[in-house]
Parts: C-alpha cells; sequence; structure tokens
C-alpha cells in the first residue's frame, strides 16, 4: 500500500519528485549493489567519484556551460557565502557592487560589511518594503563584482530579466530558483544556491565558477574559505555531503532525462505561477504582495483581508492536505512555493481551494 502524499508548498526543505524518492528508498540499503547504504561508501570510492562526476556533468549540460566554468560543492548553504565570496573577490583598495532586493541581499551585504570590505548599494527597493525589483541601476565599471539575489523566498520577487553590467562579472546567489528556468551564463563570474529548495535535501551549495576567478583570490585565506580549495579538489579536499550531492544528482537526472530540461522546466513553472496569480487578480479577497512586473515564478506571497482569515486558510488547507502556505515569519501573509517537483495538479488543486475559501468567506 502506497504512503499518502499531500501537496508540499513549503519553503525549503521543499518538494522533491517522488521518482527520485523512490529511487533514493530503493538503493538507501544497497546503492549499486555495493551492500552499503550511500550514506555508508567512501567519498574517495569509484562509486561516489561517479556521482559526483555525473552532477557535475548534468549542471553543464542543463545550463550550457563549456570549460571554463567549473562546478564545486560547499557546505554550509548560501549564507556562508554571503562571507566567502567578498573574502575571495574584493581585494584591499577595492569595493563590489550590491543590489538590496531584501532579506537574502541584505544578508549578503551586512556579512561584506563584517569583514570590513567595502560595499556599494547601488540600488535597493527598500523604499516599497521590497516589493519590486530596482531598475535602470547605474553600476561602478571598476567594481570587482556585481552581487544579486535572482528570487526573493520571503518577499516573492524575482529578477526577469538581469541587468547590463557592463562587463562587470555577477555573482548571483540563485537559491531558490536554480535551475527552474534556462539561463545564459556568459554574465556571470558566480552563480551558487543552497541546493534544498529545486535541486534536493539540504546540506550543500551548489557553485559555478568561472574559472577566471580563481585568479583573483588572495593568499593567506583558511582552506575552508577559499574556492581554491575546492577547486583543486573537485570538491574533495574533505569529507563532502554524500547523500545531498547524491540527491543533487537524482533530480539533475530527472530534470533532463524525463521533465526534457530547463525549456520544458520554465513552461511549467509558468503555468503553475500564471494559475495562482489569477485568482490574485481576479477579486478583492486575496491581494498579492508584490508588483506585477517584479512577481517571482517560485514563491508566490499573498494576503487575505484580514489575519484571522488567514489563520482560517492556512488550518483548512491543513485539513485539505496542502502544508507550507504560511508566510515567512518576518512578513507574515501566506506563500505558495511552487518549485520544480510541486507538480501542475497540486497547484490546480491549491487554485480551487482559494476559490472555494474565498467565495465561503469573502
Amino acid at each position: 500500500m502506497e504512503e499518502k502524499r499531500i501537496h508540499n508548498f513549503n519553503p525549503g526543505p521543499a518538494a522533491l519528485p517522488l521518482p527520485v524518492l523512490k529511487e533514493i528508498q530503493d538503493s538507501f540499503l544497497n546503492f549499486k549493489g555495493s551492500g552499503m547504504s550511500i550514506i555508508e561508501i567512501s567519498h574517495r570510492s569509484p562509486l561516489f567519484e561517479e556521482v559526483l562526476g555525473d552532477a557535475i556533468e548534468r549542471t553543464k549540460r542543463l545550463l550550457h556551460l563549456d570549460d571554463q566554468y567549473q562546478v564545486l560543492f560547499i557546505q554550509g548553504g548560501a549564507s556562508l557565502q554571503f562571507c566567502m565570496v567578498p573574502m575571495n573577490f574584493i581585494k584591499v583598495n577595492e569595493s563590489a557592487d550590491y543590489v538590496n532586493t531584501g532579506t537574502w541581499a541584505t544578508k549578503a551585504i551586512k556579512e561584506a560589511q563584517v569583514l570590513g570590505k567595502s560595499v556599494q548599494v547601488v540600488a535597493s527597493s527598500e523604499d516599497r518594503d521590497y516589493s519590486y525589483i530596482p531598475e535602470d541601476i547605474q553600476f561602478n565599471p571598476d567594481a570587482s563584482y556585481v552581487h544579486l539575489t535572482s528570487n526573493n523566498t520571503i518577499k516573492g520577487t524575482q529578477w526577469s530579466k538581469y541587468p547590463d553590467t557592463g562587463g562587470v562579472p555577477v555573482i548571483a546567489d540563485m537559491s531558490s530558483d536554480f535551475m527552474s528556468r534556462p539561463l545564459d551564463p556568459s554574465p556571470f563570474g558566480m552563480i551558487y544556491g543552497g541546493i534544498q529548495k529545486n535541486l534536493g535535501a539540504a546540506g550543500v551549495c551548489l557553485v559555478i565558477l568561472r574559472k577566471d576567478m580563481l585568479d583573483r583570490i588572495p593568499e593567506g585565506l583558511p582552506a575552508m574559505l577559499s574556492y581554491q580549495t575546492y577547486a583543486s579538489k573537485n570538491s574533495l579536499f574533505n569529507t563532502p555531503p554524500c547523500f545531498a550531492i547524491y540527491t543533487v544528482q537524482l533530480v539533475l537526472k530527472w530534470l533532463e532525462d524525463t521533465m526534457g530540461g530547463l525549456d520544458r522546466m520554465s513552461v511549467i513553472n509558468q503555468r503553475k505561477a500564471a494559475l495562482i496569480y489569477e485568482v490574485l487578480d481576479s477579486g478583492d479577497f486575496y491581494k498579492g504582495t508584490v508588483e506585477s512586473g517584479s512577481r517571482s515564478l517560485m514563491n508566490v506571497t499573498f494576503r487575505l483581508p484580514d489575519r484571522d482569515l488567514e489563520k482560517k486558510f492556512l488550518d483548512e488547507a491543513i485539513k485539505n492536505d496542502f502544508t507550507g502556505l504560511k508566510g515567512h515569519r518576518a512578513v507574515g501573509g501566506c506563500r505558495a512555493s511552487i518549485y520544480n517537483a510541486v507538480e501542475l495538479s497540486a497547484v490546480q488543486a491549491l487554485t480551487d481551494f482559494m476559490k472555494t475559501f474565498a467565495k465561503k468567506h469573502g
């Protein structure tokens, strides 16, 4: 008898593809006929080297990365990258440009400042509570890099088009929309993201680094805080989180072989988001919190007429097998995180529930 599954709209850790979970289940006790679990095999073994190599190659194929890019797996999540990036790439007497679109961008700026690095906040959407993505930004041509956050899980904003930085390398935190749509990698010196939203189980950060960026890294950094360490050892300087990387590999295989790549995945994600935004725009009961041109395709944030109705909505949602719809504690309200593994049918069921609830309580 198959275990009951509910509609999972959690913001991270988040839904994983059911075929991936089943493959993990089937091979967990005896991985590839080894007589050992994936969490028991040596990270130096040919078995794990195959997992790691396949994850790297699939990442490169899905994003159309050529040999000038290196794929790394680093522990500490995206939050560790907030300090590693300025440590590695802002030299003495240099500065970096940051775009502040709220929460995670704000944290990245703070971490650079804690290190005493020079940071220029060249644009911010704080004036309207981070409800939009800034436009017409003037970047400094001599900046070490431009840092931005591609998608804000808490505020529900997303860059639909990345800005022209005049050749200054872009470093982007893509934790919550990684592999959700096609990407032109050419403007990016580095892309990073925690994988617990679109790509796997919590425990590792996927880093895509353009190799010329390695030449900028100063000597004297602690080994575990230098990208040179990970790049020179193929992410195997110390014991990596083998299970987390294995999960990433399976999700990438699902994306490539089952879903047909990022072009097709992007179309599905747009359809899912459109269904919910259509409900938000169809009346006065639900109200989206983001300006229309900056809406996220991954995290749809909205409010109801009052907090009592929001609580009732969330309580009834759980009773109807919808979980994860509570907004972040910093902002309240409601949020539907509709990452790659959230099926179109789950979103259709959610919008039906939203319409019924509005008709009943509106």
